[in-house]
């Protein structure tokens, strides 16, 4: 029979209307994000759908050379980078539908309503959002089918925010694992004290329970391979941040302390607003 096939497009860093003061070396960018096309023969769906319109529109793009029917868009958590383009994208395929797990959905109609008043979201890519945004709808089962074969909604709870999923496609042994998984950019911890990390480093040995041979980040650099090391790699990176954090120390001194360590890593402006939340939830406790 016939196995599924994933295929990866990844949108590069680019340039965002950032508010905070920059530290020295600091690049501002937004990091790489993926969407991936998982298809058969005549159908396929989208796992993740970036954030802005013209995120979604390179997208769509992208998806129409492989002359599929794209039955569905899902998402892999409530961060609006990962849905905030769903709206646009499906403009482009009208026949489909924007869903999520349904502890998916309710962070991502969180975010949509704290943005109408924080504008957390419109601020940094001002202009460049659907207006409303489109929540994905409640997914009712775990598994989809795509001509007639599985993708399993796997829920993993902690990944850079909690309740994350990831999608299973067993055809191939092949995980979709958004941001439990990152490829050669560094690692966003603005939601993930140390308890919530060791969480995460559970969450990425559900995965490696799996025994996948391919394994797809939300967030990779462009031409990174989407290969199964990648879970002991973001198993090693958290560790590390972990352990770099409780030295104590600066802002810097925990960048400076991690770029000794992943220097090789896409994204520092990623690694600079993690060590800046480290610093704020130590400095909280303190008081």
């Amino acid at each position: 029979m016939t196995s599924l096939n994933v295929d990866v497009f990844v949108y590069p860093m680019e340039p965002y209307n950032s508010p905070d003061a920059s530290g020295a070396g600091e690049i501002v960018t937004w990091a790489p994000m993926s969407s991936t096309l998982i298809s058969g023969p005549t159908e396929a769906i989208l796992i993740d759908a970036m954030l802005t319109t013209h995120h979604a529109d390179a997208i769509a793009a992208w998806a129409k050379t492989f002359d599929k029917k794209i039955t569905g868009i899902y998402i892999t958590h409530g961060h609006t980078d990962h849905w905030g383009g769903g709206g646009r994208l499906l403009t482009h395929f009208p026949d489909a539908r924007l869903y999520a797990a349904p502890e998916v959905a309710a962070r991502a109609a969180w975010e949509a309503d704290a943005n109408k008043k924080s504008r957390y979201w419109s601020s940094r890519f001002p202009g460049q959002l659907t207006d409303p945004l489109v929540v994905p709808t409640v997914y009712p089962s775990n598994e989809i089918l795509v001509d007639g074969k599985p993708v399993n909604i796997v829920h993993i709870g902690q990944g850079d925010i909690d309740g994350s999923v990831a999608f299973s496609v067993p055809s191939i042994d092949a995980i979709v694992a958004g941001d439990v998984v990152y490829n050669n950019v560094h690692m966003m911890f603005f939601e993930a004290d140390e308890p919530g990390r060791d969480a995460w480093i559970e969450s990425i040995d559900k995965i490696v329970a799996l025994n996948p041979k391919i394994v797809v980040a939300g967030h990779k650099s462009v031409g990174a391979a989407d290969a199964p090391d990648n879970l002991a790699k973001s198993r090693q990176y958290i560790r590390d941040f972990s352990t770099v954090a409780r030295r104590g120390g600066s802002v810097e001194d925990l960048v400076n302390g991690m770029l000794e360590l992943h220097g090789e890593r896409d994204q520092n402006h990623t690694l600079w607003i993690s060590a800046r939340a480290e610093v704020a939830r130590r400095q909280a406790a303190q008081v």
